[in-house]
């Protein structure tokens, strides 16, 4: 049991940073805009689902997949920081946010098309890479990787571990999601929106520092065979 506990804090501490819900929350209340709280929490609770599965395959299959096609982690650094980038630009060049009447009205006049367009982004982009980006791919791989033991049993508890800290995570990014707008409701439309402009740009300066982290191994490796 010691094992489970030690990766699980491992697992849990390695993670969090790169998947920060709370930060994450922000671009997802971007990109969702004003529709009605059970939209939220359904969307919400799709993402952690998705969330909790995404790193399970991961966990298990992850660096074998990677190995059959071929596929370097710098190329999915560069890859994957690249699609990041270009979130964090199209969100920091959006044109002004609608005011929270004109939104409603937008939903009250289609709110089926506007809940089934949400609900198809719930994987992409909601899940990849707005809450699961490259990086948190790379580090998951890597402990993955550190969790493999010879032992069975020792390798089960490991990777048990890893997977009670993937869990936690998703809960957390539930609450963070499906609460907000309440948790952004004291703060005023302006400053919101330039915590957003904020964030979007943190997540394009994220994207480029995982695509510059990929480009440099790769020329690391290209100078050491050179």
């Amino acid at each position: 049991m010691v094992l489970l506990w030690k990766y699980f804090a491992l697992g849990f501490s390695a993670l969090l940073p790169v998947v920060n819900p709370l930060g994450s929350a922000l671009v997802f209340l971007g990109l969702v805009g004003v529709v009605p709280p059970k939209v939220y929490r359904s969307l919400a609770r799709r993402i952690a689902i998705n969330t909790i599965l995404f790193f399970i395959v991961i966990e298990l299959v992850g660096s074998a997949l990677l190995s059959f096609f071929g596929i370097s982690l710098p190329i999915v650094q560069i890859s994957g920081g690249l699609v990041l980038a270009a979130m964090g630009w199209s969100l920091l060049n959006q044109k002004d946010p609608q005011t929270a009447d004109e939104a409603r009205t937008e939903v009250q006049s289609d709110p089926e098309a506007k809940t089934h367009r949400l609900e198809q982004g719930t994987f992409y982009p909601l899940t990849f890479p707005v809450s699961v980006d490259p990086g948190s791919i790379v580090v998951m791989l890597t402990l993955s990787a550190h969790a493999s033991k010879k032992s069975l049993s020792d390798n089960a508890l490991s990777h048990a571990g890893l997977l009670l800290a993937v869990v936690l995570l998703s809960v957390l990014i539930y609450i963070c999601y499906a609460y907000a707008p309440q948790i952004t409701s004291r703060i005023s439309p302006s400053t919101a929106h330039g915590i957003l402009r904020v964030v979007a740009f943190i997540l394009l300066c994220i994207g480029v520092q995982i695509a510059w982290n990929g480009a440099d191994a790769l020329l690391s490796t290209l100078l050491r065979h050179g």
